[in-house]
C-alpha cells in the first residue's frame, strides 16, 4: 500500500535517478547476477511453502525493470498544507461516492462492520483514497515489480519477502500471474494492498473460493474490514476522529497525537464540538490535533486514528482519510480557516530542519518535509523560545533559529 512505501502519499519521479544497472550485480547480494537471484529466490519461495506448479507459473514473469527501481530512487516526496490536500482528496463527489457504495454493497458493508466491527464509512474512505473504488488500481505488473526491488539494495529484504508473498496469492489459486496488475511498489486490488497483507488478511467474502481484491467488491469489503480490525487493532464501537474547536485557553503543547486527555478536560480547556456544542464530560481519552497549528483545522483524535497513521504515516494523508470517512458517515464540512494559514516554503522548511538537526534533533530526512519527527522538533524549539508550541512552523521561529538563539 501506500501507507508503508513512502513518507508522504504524493511523489513525482526523478527521471535523473541512476541506480547500478542489474547487470552489474547488486551489492547486497554479493555481486549476485539477477538470473542468480531469482533462482536462489524460487528456492526460498519452495522453502517458504510455495508449490513449484506456482513458481513455474509464475517464472516468465520475473523478470528486472530498471525503470521500476529508477521510480523508487528517484522518488521525491513533497508536503502541500493539509486543507488544500482534503479539500481535492475528501471533495463532495468522493463522499457522495462512498455513500452510493455503501448502498449499493449493503449486505456486505453490514456483514463486515458486525464480524469486524469496522464501521462501513471508514471502509468505503480508504477504498475511495486508494482506488477511487476500483478505477485505478495501476497498470504495472507486479511480479515484475517486486522482484526489481527486491533485487534492487535500497529495501532488498522487504521486496524479497514481498515477492514471495506473491507466489503464495498465485499457489492458492486467488490470481493468476498475468492477472496481477498494479501499482509500480507491487500493491494490489482496489485498496492497494501488499501481497503480505494480501496473504494474511484478504477473506472471500464472495463465496466463490477465490480472494480477489482487484475484481469482486465484497471481497475488498471484507478484506479491507478484516486488515482494519485485525492488522491495524480497530477498536469496535469507537470513535476515530471528531472536528472540534479550540479556544485559546488550550496549553498548546498538549496538542500532540503523543498526548491524551479524557474529553472532559478538553472540554475544561475550552474545546467545544465544531458546531459550538459542548464535548461529553467522559473519560474517554482523546488527543488535540493540529494539522496546520493553532490557525487551522482542528480534531480529537481517539485511539482508532492509529489505524489511519498505521495505513499511512503521513499526518496529511492519515488525516485526510480519517475525515473522509467522517464526512461519509455523515460530518458536516471541515470549517475553514478564519485567515489564511501561512505555511513556509519548502527550502524554508528544509532550512528550518538543518538548523534542527545542528541542534542535536533528530528529524528524520532533511527533505523540506513536514514529518512528525520535524514537528516534535518544531514544538520543543516553540517552547524554548516561549512561543505557541502548536508544532506548525513559523517565518518567526525560523528568525530566531537563523539568529542562534538555540545554540547551546
Amino acid at each position: 500500500m501506500i501507507r508503508s512505501l513512502l513518507i508522504l502519499t504524493l511523489s513525482v519521479i526523478v527521471l535523473g535517478a541512476r541506480p547500478a544497472a542489474a547487470q552489474n550485480g547488486a551489492s547486497c547480494h554479493g555481486g549476485m547476477s539477477f538470473g542468480r537471484f531469482v533462482e536462489q529466490l524460487k528456492q526460498d519461495a519452495a522453502q517458504a511453502g510455495v508449490s513449484q506448479r506456482a513458481i513455474a507459473a509464475a517464472a516468465p514473469s520475473l523478470v528486472y525493470d530498471q525503470g521500476i527501481v529508477n521510480r523508487d530512487r528517484g522518488q521525491r516526496v513533497f508536503g502541500q498544507i493539509f486543507t488544500e490536500f482534503a479539500g481535492r482528496m475528501a471533495a463532495t463527489y468522493r463522499m457522495q461516492q462512498g455513500q452510493a457504495m455503501i448502498r449499493s454493497h449493503a449486505q456486505a458493508f453490514a456483514r463486515a462492520e458486525k464480524e469486524y466491527g469496522v464501521p462501513p464509512a471508514v471502509i468505503a474512505a480508504f477504498w475511495g483514497l486508494e482506488s477511487d473504488f476500483g478505477v485505478n488500481m495501476g497498470n504495472l505488473p507486479t511480479l515484475r515489480s517486486l522482484v526489481s526491488l527486491a533485487y534492487d539494495c535500497r529495501r532488498a529484504q522487504m521486496f524479497h519477502d514481498e515477492t514471495i508473498s506473491a507466489l503464495k496469492i498465485i499457489d492458492r489459486g486467488d490470481l493468476t500471474p498475468s492477472e496481477m496488475i498494479g501499482s509500480w511498489a507491487g500493491e494490489l486490488g482496489q485498496t492497494q494492498f501488499l501481497p503480505s497483507h494480501y496473504v494474511n488478511y484478504a477473506v472471500d467474502y464472495d463465496g466463490d473460493g477465490r480472494r480477489d481484491l482487484l475484481h469482486s467488491a465484497a471481497d475488498v469489503i471484507g478484506s479491507t474490514a478484516n486488515y482494519i480490525a485485525t492488522g491495524l487493532k480497530w477498536r469496535r464501537g469507537e470513535p476515530w476522529l471528531q472536528e472540534v474547536r479550540v479556544s485559546a485557553n488550550v496549553p498548546w503543547d498538549q496538542a500532540d497525537l503523543t498526548v491524551k486527555h479524557p474529553r472532559s478536560q478538553w472540554a475544561q480547556w475550552g474545546v467545544t464540538y465544531a458546531d459550538g456544542r459542548p464535548l461529553p464530560n467522559d473519560a474517554l481519552p482523546a488527543s488535540l490535533l493540529l494539522p496546520m497549528g493553532r490557525s487551522g483545522p482542528a480534531f480529537l483524535a481517539y485511539a482508532n486514528f492509529a489505524a489511519y497513521t498505521e495505513w499511512n504515516n503521513s499526518l496529511i494523508y492519515s488525516t485526510t482519510a480519517a475525515y473522509l470517512a467522517t464526512r461519509i458517515a455523515g460530518a458536516a464540512p471541515m470549517r475553514k480557516p478564519a485567515a489564511p494559514v501561512a505555511q513556509l516554503p519548502f527550502a524554508e522548511i528544509r532550512e528550518m530542519q538543518q538548523i534542527l538537526t545542528r541542534q542535536g534533533f533528530n528529524v528524520g530526512k532533511v527533505d523540506g518535509v513536514l514529518g512528525q519527527q520535524s514537528r516534535s522538533a518544531v514544538k520543543a524549539m516553540q517552547i524554548k523560545f516561549g512561543l505557541p508550541a502548536d508544532s506548525w512552523p513559523t517565518a518567526e521561529l525560523l528568525a530566531r533559529l537563523r539568529g542562534g538563539s538555540a545554540m547551546r
